[in-house]
């Protein structure tokens, strides 16, 4: 796509006008807010790698959010891209310094699923639910569908406390024919009683603030802050059989039956044997079934 294409309009697609950052910046950049600065970008490759590679070099401070109307090079877990058209949904990435122990770290992005879900529930009327480690979910009927994921990068920083860039990816009003891969979706094509990306990203935002200040004020304790119960709530894993695709092409069967301290999610196999799976990826199985 050259620069000059005429897509990369903001008005080439009415029903998907661009995203209006002084509204947004008004609204969420306050003194008692944990956002300080507010920056949307017409295109990226990666929101994520654009904050870590500042966060790296010194020139990124906690609450830094940064928006693009469209990504190229978007990243998910265990380096996957992913594209979608402009302005087809939020493609957002924040900057956390976490003042809590370091191994509690790891429950960022699930507390980043529960303020998203709890959003989009609230504001769009959809029916969004978590899977296990960090994908959104919207169930439509008997269907659940992919619409987002979170990503959660740990970098240092010169002279300071490392970062975390944690990054959330949305897909708003992707139509039909606009689905990268089968099983995904989008909160218009669930029916969402709203899409317009400027509610929806105020309201991201302003859960994620309330969670991961209610996870700060308790030194990162995932029972004290909530967030532990609140993610096994909406969490559409557990109690279901799962495969786990592990590092190294291992696989392992079982239910899924719990999160751990870690956020590590256990699974029950072969003669009520537990395991926690820390990293890989979690396939729903039917019933009766070992595929998807």
């Amino acid at each position: 796509m050259t620069p000059n294409d005429p897509s990369d309009s903001p008005w080439s697609d009415l029903e998907r006008p661009p995203l209006d950052a002084a509204s947004l910046s008004r609204a969420l950049v306050r003194p008692e807010s944990l956002w300080t600065s507010l920056e949307v970008v017409d295109s990226t490759g990666s929101t994520n790698t654009d904050l870590a590679a500042r966060a790296a070099r010194g020139e990124a401070r906690e609450g830094q959010v940064l928006v693009a109307e469209r990504q190229t090079a978007g990243r998910g877990r265990l380096e996957r891209t992913w594209t979608a058209p402009a302005r087809s949904g939020l493609f957002l990435s924040v900057v956390l310094v976490p003042e809590v122990p370091a191994e509690r770290w790891s429950w960022l992005p699930l507390l980043a699923g529960v303020a998203t879900a709890s959003a989009l529930s609230r504001t769009a009327g959809a029916d969004v639910v978590l899977k296990w480690p960090n994908d959104v979910l919207v169930r439509s009927g008997d269907e659940e569908r992919k619409i987002g994921g979170i990503l959660s990068e740990r970098v240092e920083r010169p002279g300071g406390p490392a970062a975390v860039v944690l990054g959330i990816g949305l897909n708003v009003t992707l139509r039909e024919e606009e689905l990268p891969v089968p099983g995904a979706g989008s909160l218009a094509l669930a029916g969402a009683r709203v899409t317009d990306r400027d509610t929806l990203l105020r309201a991201v935002l302003r859960s994620l603030q309330e969670w991961y200040g209610r996870w700060r004020d308790a030194d990162g304790d995932p029972e004290a802050s909530g967030v532990r119960e609140a993610y096994t709530a909406g969490c559409a894993t557990l109690g279901r059989r799962v495969r786990a695709v592990l590092p190294g092409e291992r696989e392992l069967l079982g239910e899924a039956v719990a999160v751990d301290d870690g956020g590590r999610l256990v699974l029950a196999g072969g003669e009520g044997v537990q395991q926690p799976v820390g990293a890989g990826d979690i396939v729903h199985l039917r019933p009766g079934s070992e595929g998807v």
